[in-house]
């Protein structure tokens, strides 16, 4: 059931309505049924992944808590956890990974090993990460084992998030989804509000780039002279794509009077590649801070790796040294994780080595700052930040929107031999064809100009959507129908195509 859809959007409403009308005792199981409605329409038959994260899980959350109740030694509480992170994982690994591991091992140990073939699950990357960041907090203490195993089910299940995340905390997420809200129409003009904006960035500014940069990636070698472009188109796609599911998402939450974490902020104005990581998918980056960089800094053996370092680099260096080793990790992992294959691994090693690279050279860059009496207050020089950052954030989707880590290196070589921008006509724009290109290019900078100025006022700290709301009632809804209307009017007219991150 797409987030684009007239079912979704009817399915929406009768979730809100049936929510509203319930006694307040039972909301929280009509978003249980609904959430369980919406999984099973994608296909009963990947009922049973879902359902193997969340009894496992469950499973492991009460008996990690009753060890702990009953003061169980450390070792016999490590080996439960790491059992329960074990199981926790290994549907994901089954479906998303065991066929390119098995690659691997048949090119290393030439074999024959057949590869299994699994239909990807609705949501499984993002509800595996909830089910084991829950796991690892009832582990340190963090949080309460849930008792009650329908309720433990809704969070993890909770159907806005199942296509585009947030991966959500379950201290943060739990407690609202069986709160019983209240209706509030400040709560539903704050969704639909939402929801709306996050329509137009999909539907107009994602779709209408995606033309251009399908184009350019399904045919390279025709569209050779414009592969930097179709980055840039890329870039803008991607963004307007996922960070307009998210806004839906978060909206559909609103709608509940469940607030959502964010996602993202501002990604595209960010001054390094660790800033960005900050603003881009926040949801994944700080779970892998969490539960991966944090434990990885603080085990014994990256403490002993810390001591060697400090010995055979100095106190200064030794200290870095272990830290970037830790981003290069993470980075490696967050590779992986968007998908299984050398292009994605490449695309992480990037990642980290570029972020790794950065704080290896920190002391030089303040040295050179220095020199050039730099304070870094300068308006000049951070907006040399954030387009050095863009540059080399567009420069990474070579290995991220290419089909194999082949076509990557061959697009790479393309863009920067050859050049011809006149090719970019020659594309057809939806139903318009060719001759619309011209008006297809305005929406997107149009559009582009209308996001990039809403963020640069968020950044200043001013709520543009807020403000709006804040007008007078027939005011704030003429500008909201109008955005509605201008989806209608300049909407992207090629079939329509789901969001990127949707079966992830």
């Amino acid at each position: 059931m797409s987030l684009i859809s007239n079912i979704f959007i009817i399915f929406v409403l009768a979730a809100v309505l049936c929510y509203y009308i319930a006694p307040q005792k039972l909301r929280w199981i009509v978003l249980l049924i609904f959430s369980y409605t919406y999984y099973l329409a994608g296909g009963a038959r990947y009922l049973i992944f879902i359902l193997y994260s969340t009894i496992v899980v469950w499973l492991f959350g009460l008996a990690i808590d009753h060890l702990q109740e009953k003061n169980a030694p450390a070792k016999t509480l490590k080996r439960v956890v790491t059992l329960g992170v074990i199981l926790g994982f290994l549907m994901l690994f089954i479906v998303k990974y065991i066929d390119f591991f098995t690659d691997i091992l048949n090119t290393v140990c030439r074999l024959n090993i057949p590869g299994v073939t699994i239909l990807f699950p609705l949501g499984i990357s993002f509800y595996t990460f909830m089910s084991i960041g829950y796991l690892l907090d009832v582990y340190w203490k963090k949080a309460k084992a849930e008792k009650n195993f329908f309720k433990f089910a809704l969070f993890i299940s909770f159907f806005p998030q199942l296509m585009q995340g947030p991966i959500g905390n379950y201290n943060k997420l739990a407690p609202q989804l069986i709160t019983p809200h209240k209706f509030s129409w400040e709560s539903i003009t704050k969704g639909l509000s939402r929801i709306i904006w996050g329509y137009v960035k999909k539907m107009i500014i994602a779709d209408w780039a995606g033309i251009f940069a399908d184009a350019i990636w399904d045919d390279p070698d025709t569209y050779n002279g414009i592969v930097l472009l179709g980055l840039v188109f890329y870039g803008i796609q991607l963004y307007a794509d996922f960070s307009g599911g998210i806004d839906v998402v978060i909206g559909i939450g609103n709608l509940f009077g469940i607030e959502m974490e964010e996602n993202f902020r501002q990604p595209y104005l960010a001054k390094s590649m660790a800033d960005f990581w900050k603003r881009w998918h926040i949801s994944l980056g700080e779970w892998m801070m969490n539960y991966v960089f944090y434990p990885i800094t603080l085990s014994g053996w990256m403490t002993k790796f810390s001591s060697w370092s400090r010995k055979k680099f100095g106190k200064k260096m030794g200290r870095i040294i272990p830290i970037a080793l830790a981003d290069f990790i993470v980075f490696f992992l967050v590779g992986i994780w968007h998908g299984a294959s050398w292009k994605y691994v490449v695309y992480g090693l990037l990642n980290g080595g570029i972020i790794a690279f950065s704080e290896l050279m920190g002391g030089t860059y303040r040295n050179w700052k220095k020199a050039l009496h730099i304070s870094g207050k300068e308006r000049w020089y951070n907006a040399f930040q954030i387009i050095r950052t863009y540059i080399i954030v567009n420069l990474r989707w070579f290995y991220d929107r290419s089909d194999t880590l082949t076509q990557g290196n061959h697009l790479v070589k393309q863009a920067f031999t050859h050049l011809d921008w006149s090719q970019v006509f020659a594309i057809a724009a939806g139903r318009g064809g060719t001759e619309y290109v011209p008006q297809a290019l305005l929406i997107i900078a149009i559009g582009c100009i209308f996001m990039v100025t809403v963020g640069i006022l968020k950044e200043r700290g001013v709520n543009v959507s807020e403000k709006v709301r804040s007008l007078p009632v027939p005011v704030a809804a003429a500008v909201y129908i109008t955005l509605f209307l201008l989806i209608g009017i300049f909407g992207c007219t090629s079939a329509p195509k789901g969001f990127i991150y949707a079966q992830f």
